[in-house]
């Protein structure tokens, strides 16, 4: 019963990491802002490491299960 709320919460951080990173370099392969008024660089760098900031989360919340 304990393991549900880590699941959920390693899900939702998986999922939010993942298509954080995804849309970023996404965005960064097509050479379009990450960020508007932004300086690009700061941005995507920010960005991406709280995408996998994220999924790191997702893997800790699942280590707990």
């Amino acid at each position: 019963m304990e393991s549900t709320p880590a699941l959920f919460a390693g899900t939702v951080f998986a999922l939010f990491g993942a298509g954080l990173v995804a849309w970023t370099g996404a965005r960064t392969l097509h050479r379009q802002p990450v960020m508007d008024a932004a300086r690009p660089v700061a941005a995507a760098v920010c960005t991406g490491v709280v995408g996998v900031v994220s999924l790191g989360l997702a893997v800790w919340c699942f280590a707990q299960t």
